[in-house]
């Protein structure tokens, strides 16, 4: 890929950008995109408090605050029609959605696809369902009319065209998220919490928690000091209840801590004061968790599926997709073996050095460039 002309102005569209993975993304993403081009940021005004202070410190971001929508689909509504003329007026010459969902008028969009698909699979509410159908219907139109598209993993990219029966597709390209610097070991493993697991994500179903919840059961006996800390909004109340009901009824209870949402200041000090990392999760288009928990020096066990085999690259111990008694193993084996624990913990540390921010924004800023050329 060629670097796209300084001079290259962009609007990104960051109306999703909300919460999580995608304001993390954006506070890592854009000063660095802003010294190889004319970046302008479009959000909604309930957005400000997160974005102005990082466009504020950074030369070269422009910020346009649109009306707040509450609903999503008025934010939708407002996507295809008020980023649009935007962009227009503001003569931007590529629209940079980083979110399935782009201007499908305008200037040429780049959308990045970030949602699993697969979770329509795994969740047989009907209102989730139908919440599903209308992301995947909403994503396959903007696909079809943007200019290119970025995927987080080469396992997300194949999982996207399987599920809309597509063949390969030259638009699609693998760009990795980063791993910025308040993630690091501690200054001593002593640190460290004796048999403290931690666990850091949404709580929703595709997390698939009551599997490690009976993981954490079947060690309890043998690990009598065993706790679990949970970082995570709880964006699922129906679910996140049902996890309180089965902490419960399997004796628990008190060993789970549910910690909400947490900064990422405070996610990385959780990361510095746990023993193991464990990420049970069935379905991830990437998961930077796993690359934060690497980072930290910490061992990592995760399911052996979707991106996680390969964004871990091998540096992390893999447990057989909802099988606790599998996950009970692998978690048991970091705490019993120290030598096991330090060999994970270097490889995981050599594994997260191959992530960096600086790397995602030269590889985003490059499709961009070849969506203006186009």
């Amino acid at each position: 890929m060629t670097s796209p002309p300084a001079s290259l102005r962009v609007l990104i569209n960051a109306v999703h950008s909300k919460s999580g993975g995608g304001l993390t993304y954006l506070r890592n993403v854009l000063p660095l995109l802003a010294c190889q081009m004319d970046v302008h940021v479009a959000i909604q005004a309930d957005q400000e408090a997160d974005v102005r202070p990082v466009c504020e410190a950074t030369a070269g971001l422009t910020l346009h605050v649109l009306p707040v929508r509450g609903k999503l689909a008025t934010v939708l509504a407002q996507e295809q029609l008020s980023v649009p003329l935007l962009a227009r007026r503001i003569g931007a010459r590529v629209v940079f959605s980083p979110a399935n969902y782009g201007p499908i008028l305008g200037p040429p969009t780049v959308i990045l696809l970030r949602n699993a698909f697969e979770v329509t699979e795994l969740d047989p509410r009907p209102a989730k369902r139908l919440y599903w159908w209308a992301v995947k219907r909403l994503t396959w139109a903007c696909f079809r009319t943007c200019r290119r598209a970025m995927v987080v993993s080469a396992h997300a990219g194949r999982t996207f065209l399987r599920v809309f029966g597509l063949p390969e597709d030259s638009r699609l390209s693998v760009v990795h998220h980063g791993i910025g610097p308040i993630f690091h070991p501690p200054e001593t493993d002593a640190a460290r919490l004796p048999g403290r697991l931690l666990a850091v994500s949404d709580v929703y179903v595709q997390k698939n928690f009551e599997t490690l919840l009976r993981a954490v059961a079947r060690l309890v006996p043998d690990h009598p000091e065993l706790r679990l800390d949970i970082a995570g909004r709880e964006l699922d109340p129906d679910y996140a209840a049902s996890l309180r009901g089965l902490a419960a009824e399997l004796g628990i209870a008190g060993r789970i801590a549910f910690l909400g949402g947490q900064s990422p200041e405070q996610v990385a000090e959780l990361y510095r004061r746990a023993s193991v990392f464990v990420f049970p999760s069935l379905v991830e288009t990437f998961g930077n968790p796993l690359v934060e928990a690497m980072a930290s020096g910490l061992p990592v066990v995760c399911s052996d599926a979707a991106a996680m085999p390969e964004v871990t690259g091998g540096a992390a111990l893999l447990a057989r997709p909802g099988d606790d008694a599998h996950l009970a193993e692998q978690i048991g084996r970091l705490l019993n073996d120290a030598g096991l624990w330090r060999e994970v913990s270097d490889r995981g540390l050599a594994r997260a050095a191959c992530f960096s921010w600086e790397r995602t924004a030269e590889r985003v800023a490059a499709v961009l460039g070849e969506a203006a050329k186009d």
